[in-house]
């Protein structure tokens, strides 16, 4: 079996991480071209030595050039060091990359992911923020190229194992008649509604079964990554939003099911480890060892269920809304959250203000028809501004 030229875009997050240390245990069947990252720079030179990638890329261009001579008075004469935006499209596309993992967080993930499925590479797709974007644009490029896609979020790839084994990404499966995602309910699940008014930023990042960064695990006691996922999943498998239902399971086992018309439901299950997915998208269509813990159902004892509060958590109702008008919607609301978080982890707003943020640049921000990427990209921008001066507003 040949080796695979791996690029991993964020590789100093968590999902970066997690991917590396897979690869670490399959050095037969993978080897690292290129990693990318924001400002981590010692963690990423760590992973340079370690890895020895053909490319390093690093936004910032005084930041390349320190990480470029640390490599070299390390003994690394491998890796050329990269930067700037455009670098990480560059990188993605690389003859040498067969696969790449698309792990950065946010917006600034569209346009290099985008890249590696117009140039027909194997997607490894964290960023749930790209599809949610560029919809039906990032699934036409998918189509066109040939490129498989293939979902790392842990609820999506759960997905993706219950679907029929003839399924792939972009199709209608027939004979699924719901999806149902599983959500954990965040650290706030059973915290009073009124107390979340006083919610601090470091309560709101401690998730209680997954280890995230800090806008993810956010967005989860929002349950506005929940709210991103419910678009995703329209996206990925082809089915209108009424056909998804959200389950919160607080024990995050059960990672989500597919209820088919039979009146089957097939569900995934392992311990909370993002490995889990990472590996199976790494392996597909094949099986290989992720490193992580086998689940012991004895210790788990009860699996619980139970039907999200809208009011508890209203983003969620604002990503029904959004994927359900469509067009440049779903763009318009992933940029108001990123403000929003953005500004709540900074201190400048209550974590209840978060979607009303989002809720004000819905109402407020002009909705087109997306005919391509510049439009959407137009949406997301208009979206930022209304956002950060709504949020201005709410300061002054």
């Amino acid at each position: 079996m040949s080796i695979k030229g791996l690029c991993v875009l964020g590789s100093t997050g968590s999902i970066g991480v997690s991917t590396l240390d897979v690869v670490s245990r399959h050095p037969d069947r993978y080897r690292v071209v290129a990693l990318t990252a924001n400002n981590n720079i010692d963690r990423l030179f760590e992973q340079c030595q370690q890895f020895l990638p053909a490319f390093a890329v690093v936004i910032d261009a005084d930041q390349a050039i320190s990480l470029r001579q640390r490599l070299l008075d390390g003994g690394n004469k491998t890796t050329e060091v990269l930067s700037g935006v455009k670098a990480l499209e560059e990188v993605s596309v690389l003859s040498a990359v067969d696969s790449v993992m698309a792990a950065i967080v946010g917006a600034a993930g569209l346009l290099p992911a985008l890249a590696a499925a117009r140039a027909g590479k194997t997607v490894l797709l964290a960023n749930k923020e790209a599809l949610v974007m560029s919809g039906p644009l990032f699934m036409a490029a998918v189509a066109e190229s040939g490129a498989a896609l293939l979902p790392i979020d842990s609820e999506h790839n759960a997905i993706f194992q219950c679907m029929p084994a003839h399924y792939r990404a972009g199709r209608t499966a027939m004979e699924v008649r719901r999806i149902l995602l599983t959500a954990s309910g965040g650290p706030f699940l059973r915290k009073s509604i009124e107390a979340l008014h006083d919610v601090t930023p470091e309560q709101a990042v401690a998730h209680p079964n997954w280890v995230m960064g800090r806008k993810i695990s956010v967005d989860s006691a929002t349950m506005m990554n929940k709210g991103l996922e419910l678009i995703e999943a329209c996206l990925l498998f082809q089915i209108p939003p009424e056909k998804v239902q959200v389950v919160i399971h607080p024990q995050s086992v059960i990672h989500s099911m597919v209820d088919y018309v039979d009146g089957t439901v097939l569900a995934q299950m392992g311990n909370p480890d993002m490995r889990i997915p990472i590996a199976h998208a790494m392996a597909w269509p094949e099986r290989f060892d992720s490193g992580a813990e086998p689940l012991d159902l004895f210790g788990i004892q009860r699996l619980d269920f139970e039907a999200p509060d809208f009011e508890r958590f209203p983003c969620l109702q604002r990503a029904y809304d959004a994927v359900t008008e469509g067009e440049t919607m779903p763009a318009i609301l992933n940029a108001a959250n990123e403000v929003a978080v953005g500004s709540f982890l900074e201190g400048g707003i209550r974590f209840t203000a978060i979607p009303d943020v989002i809720k004000h640049c819905m109402d407020s921000v002009a909705v087109i028809k997306a005919h391509d990427i510049p439009e959407v990209l137009e949406a997301d921008s208009k979206s930022r501004e209304a956002a950060a001066a709504y949020i201005a507003r709410l300061q002054s």
